[in-house]
Protein backbone atom coordinates (compact mmCIF):
# COMPACT_ATOMS: atom_id res chain seq x y z
CA UNK A 1 0.00 0.00 0.00
CA UNK A 2 1.50 3.11 -1.04
CA UNK A 3 1.85 6.00 1.69
CA UNK A 4 2.14 9.47 1.74
CA UNK A 5 4.59 10.90 4.65
CA UNK A 6 3.84 14.75 5.16
CA UNK A 7 6.87 15.88 7.92
CA UNK A 8 6.91 19.59 9.40
CA UNK A 9 9.65 21.16 9.31
CA UNK A 10 10.21 23.42 12.67
CA UNK A 11 11.31 20.80 15.89
CA UNK A 12 10.51 17.82 13.80
CA UNK A 13 12.68 17.97 10.75
CA UNK A 14 15.04 20.17 12.73
CA UNK A 15 15.80 23.41 14.69
CA UNK A 16 17.05 25.95 13.53
CA UNK A 17 18.77 28.00 16.80
CA UNK A 18 15.63 30.19 16.24
CA UNK A 19 16.55 31.74 12.56
CA UNK A 20 13.38 31.59 11.30
CA UNK A 21 11.93 33.65 14.35
CA UNK A 22 14.71 36.07 14.25
CA UNK A 23 14.61 36.79 10.32
CA UNK A 24 10.80 37.80 10.65
CA UNK A 25 11.77 40.10 13.25
CA UNK A 26 14.12 42.10 11.25
CA UNK A 27 11.96 42.00 8.42
CA UNK A 28 8.83 43.48 9.95
CA UNK A 29 11.26 45.83 11.61
CA UNK A 30 12.05 46.79 8.87
CA UNK A 31 8.57 47.65 7.55
CA UNK A 32 7.16 48.92 10.42
CA UNK A 33 10.19 50.33 12.85
CA UNK A 34 8.85 48.22 15.48
CA UNK A 35 11.27 46.24 17.50
CA UNK A 36 10.44 42.55 18.69
CA UNK A 37 7.00 42.98 16.48
CA UNK A 38 5.95 39.20 16.73
CA UNK A 39 7.06 38.80 20.99
CA UNK A 40 3.21 38.47 22.05
CA UNK A 41 2.93 36.06 19.07
CA UNK A 42 2.56 32.21 19.58
CA UNK A 43 4.78 30.72 16.74
CA UNK A 44 4.42 26.64 17.87
CA UNK A 45 2.41 24.91 15.22
CA UNK A 46 0.78 27.85 13.83
CA UNK A 47 1.21 29.00 9.79
CA UNK A 48 3.23 31.86 8.96
CA UNK A 49 0.65 33.74 7.60
CA UNK A 50 -0.98 33.36 10.37
CA UNK A 51 2.11 34.58 12.73
CA UNK A 52 1.64 37.58 10.11
CA UNK A 53 -1.48 38.36 10.05
CA UNK A 54 -1.98 38.33 14.36
CA UNK A 55 1.06 40.48 14.66
CA UNK A 56 -0.44 43.06 12.16
CA UNK A 57 -3.99 43.07 14.03
CA UNK A 58 -2.07 43.41 17.24
CA UNK A 59 -0.15 46.25 16.64
CA UNK A 60 -3.07 47.95 15.01
CA UNK A 61 -1.83 47.92 11.17
CA UNK A 62 -4.31 48.24 8.59
CA UNK A 63 -4.77 47.81 4.48
CA UNK A 64 -4.63 44.93 2.44
CA UNK A 65 -3.08 41.66 4.11
CA UNK A 66 -1.64 40.20 0.64
CA UNK A 67 0.37 43.41 0.03
CA UNK A 68 1.73 43.24 3.15
CA UNK A 69 2.54 39.64 3.34
CA UNK A 70 4.15 40.33 -0.21
CA UNK A 71 6.62 43.10 0.86
CA UNK A 72 7.01 41.21 4.31
CA UNK A 73 8.00 38.30 2.49
CA UNK A 74 10.92 39.99 0.19
CA UNK A 75 12.37 41.39 3.86
CA UNK A 76 12.09 38.27 5.34
CA UNK A 77 13.81 36.01 2.57
CA UNK A 78 16.63 38.60 2.72
CA UNK A 79 17.35 38.05 6.27
CA UNK A 80 16.74 34.28 6.65
CA UNK A 81 19.99 32.68 5.14
CA UNK A 82 22.18 35.12 7.15
CA UNK A 83 20.55 34.20 10.77
CA UNK A 84 20.44 30.12 9.43
CA UNK A 85 24.19 30.92 9.30
CA UNK A 86 24.25 32.88 12.44
CA UNK A 87 22.29 30.27 14.78
CA UNK A 88 23.58 27.05 15.88
CA UNK A 89 21.30 24.90 14.93
CA UNK A 90 20.80 20.99 13.93
CA UNK A 91 18.82 18.32 12.77
CA UNK A 92 16.70 16.53 14.96
CA UNK A 93 17.73 12.79 16.05
CA UNK A 94 17.24 10.31 13.18
CA UNK A 95 17.74 12.54 10.94
CA UNK A 96 18.51 12.00 7.23
CA UNK A 97 18.78 8.12 8.03
CA UNK A 98 15.30 8.26 8.40
CA UNK A 99 15.06 10.20 5.15
CA UNK A 100 17.38 7.97 3.39
CA UNK A 101 15.19 4.44 4.36
CA UNK A 102 11.94 6.17 3.30
CA UNK A 103 13.44 7.25 -0.16
CA UNK A 104 14.36 3.44 -0.71
CA UNK A 105 10.93 2.36 -0.06
CA UNK A 106 9.32 2.15 -3.78
CA UNK A 107 5.33 2.29 -2.18
CA UNK A 108 6.72 6.04 -0.18
CA UNK A 109 6.25 9.17 -1.36
CA UNK A 110 7.68 12.24 0.52
CA UNK A 111 6.39 15.77 1.57
CA UNK A 112 5.53 18.82 3.58
CA UNK A 113 2.31 19.81 5.43
CA UNK A 114 4.46 23.04 7.39
CA UNK A 115 3.58 26.49 8.59
CA UNK A 116 6.51 28.11 7.04
CA UNK A 117 6.51 29.99 4.35
CA UNK A 118 7.59 27.69 0.89
CA UNK A 119 10.66 29.42 0.37
CA UNK A 120 11.41 29.60 3.98
CA UNK A 121 11.12 26.08 3.94
CA UNK A 122 13.31 25.50 1.15
CA UNK A 123 16.24 28.07 2.75
CA UNK A 124 15.83 26.26 6.17
CA UNK A 125 15.80 22.55 4.54
CA UNK A 126 18.98 23.39 2.30
CA UNK A 127 20.87 25.08 5.06
CA UNK A 128 20.76 21.49 6.44
CA UNK A 129 21.39 19.31 3.62
CA UNK A 130 17.64 17.65 3.08
CA UNK A 131 16.10 19.83 0.70
CA UNK A 132 16.38 17.13 -1.60
CA UNK A 133 13.81 14.35 -0.86
CA UNK A 134 10.66 16.34 -0.66
CA UNK A 135 8.10 16.30 -3.62
CA UNK A 136 6.91 19.83 -2.44
CA UNK A 137 3.31 19.90 0.03
CA UNK A 138 1.51 22.48 1.55
CA UNK A 139 2.76 25.76 2.79
CA UNK A 140 2.32 28.76 5.10
CA UNK A 141 1.65 31.40 2.85
CA UNK A 142 -1.50 29.63 1.46
CA UNK A 143 -3.79 29.46 5.00
CA UNK A 144 -4.18 30.75 8.42
CA UNK A 145 -5.48 26.86 9.12
CA UNK A 146 -3.12 24.34 9.22
CA UNK A 147 -6.10 21.79 8.13
CA UNK A 148 -5.94 23.45 5.13
CA UNK A 149 -2.13 23.19 4.46
CA UNK A 150 -2.69 19.50 4.88
CA UNK A 151 -5.42 19.50 2.42
CA UNK A 152 -3.30 20.95 0.05
CA UNK A 153 -0.69 18.63 0.63
CA UNK A 154 -2.79 15.63 0.16
CA UNK A 155 -4.18 16.89 -2.83
CA UNK A 156 -0.95 17.86 -4.70
CA UNK A 157 0.95 14.54 -3.81
CA UNK A 158 -1.84 12.21 -3.26
CA UNK A 159 -3.00 11.13 -6.41
CA UNK A 160 -4.71 7.54 -6.27
CA UNK A 161 -4.61 7.83 -2.48
CA UNK A 162 -6.97 8.25 -0.15
CA UNK A 163 -6.76 10.43 2.82
CA UNK A 164 -6.43 7.84 5.31
CA UNK A 165 -3.37 6.30 3.39
CA UNK A 166 -1.56 9.90 4.28
CA UNK A 167 0.60 9.88 7.21
CA UNK A 168 1.11 13.65 9.43
CA UNK A 169 4.34 13.58 11.21
CA UNK A 170 4.54 16.76 13.37
CA UNK A 171 5.34 17.64 16.83
CA UNK A 172 2.51 20.28 18.11
CA UNK A 173 -1.28 19.37 19.03
CA UNK A 174 -1.84 21.26 15.70
CA UNK A 175 -0.20 19.00 13.95
CA UNK A 176 -2.30 16.18 14.96
CA UNK A 177 -5.54 17.99 14.82
CA UNK A 178 -4.81 19.11 11.40
CA UNK A 179 -4.37 15.39 9.65
CA UNK A 180 -7.55 14.07 12.03
CA UNK A 181 -9.36 16.91 10.29
CA UNK A 182 -8.67 15.53 6.87
CA UNK A 183 -8.80 11.65 8.01
CA UNK A 184 -5.06 11.07 7.93
CA UNK A 185 -2.87 9.35 9.88
CA UNK A 186 -1.49 11.47 12.96
CA UNK A 187 1.75 10.87 14.25
CA UNK A 188 3.41 13.01 17.09
CA UNK A 189 6.67 13.41 17.85
CA UNK A 190 7.68 14.83 21.05
CA UNK A 191 10.89 17.05 19.66
CA UNK A 192 9.05 20.34 19.97
CA UNK A 193 8.04 22.17 23.33
CA UNK A 194 5.10 19.46 23.69
CA UNK A 195 5.80 15.88 25.58
CA UNK A 196 4.63 12.45 24.53
CA UNK A 197 1.26 12.43 26.85
CA UNK A 198 0.17 16.08 25.29
CA UNK A 199 0.67 14.54 21.97
CA UNK A 200 -1.50 11.36 23.15
CA UNK A 201 -3.96 13.52 24.38
CA UNK A 202 -4.61 15.49 21.49
CA UNK A 203 -5.41 12.36 19.62
CA UNK A 204 -2.40 10.97 17.96
CA UNK A 205 -2.34 7.81 16.19
CA UNK A 206 1.36 6.85 16.84
CA UNK A 207 3.86 9.53 19.46
CA UNK A 208 7.80 8.90 19.29
CA UNK A 209 9.76 10.63 22.16
CA UNK A 210 12.27 11.01 18.90
CA UNK A 211 12.94 9.41 15.80
CA UNK A 212 16.62 8.59 16.37
CA UNK A 213 15.28 4.95 16.31
CA UNK A 214 14.89 5.19 12.58
CA UNK A 215 14.22 1.61 11.69
CA UNK A 216 11.52 1.70 13.93
CA UNK A 217 10.12 4.97 13.04
CA UNK A 218 10.19 3.38 8.97
CA UNK A 219 7.93 0.80 10.03
CA UNK A 220 5.49 2.25 12.00
CA UNK A 221 5.35 5.56 9.09
CA UNK A 222 5.04 2.65 6.27
CA UNK A 223 2.66 0.62 8.27
CA UNK A 224 4.63 -2.23 8.53
CA UNK A 225 4.83 -2.00 12.22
Amino acid sequence: MTRLLLFDVDNTLLWSGGAGGKAMGLAFRDLFGIEDGFKKVEFSGRTDRYIVSTALRQHGIDGDFDEHQGRFLERYYAHLPQALREREGKLMPGFPALLDALTKQSHVRLGLATGNFSHAAQLKLAHYGIDGYFRGGGFGEESEDRAVIVRRAIDRLGEGLHSAEAVVIGDTPHDISSAKANGAIAVGVATGGHSVEQLKESGADFVFQDLSDWRSAVATLTGEA
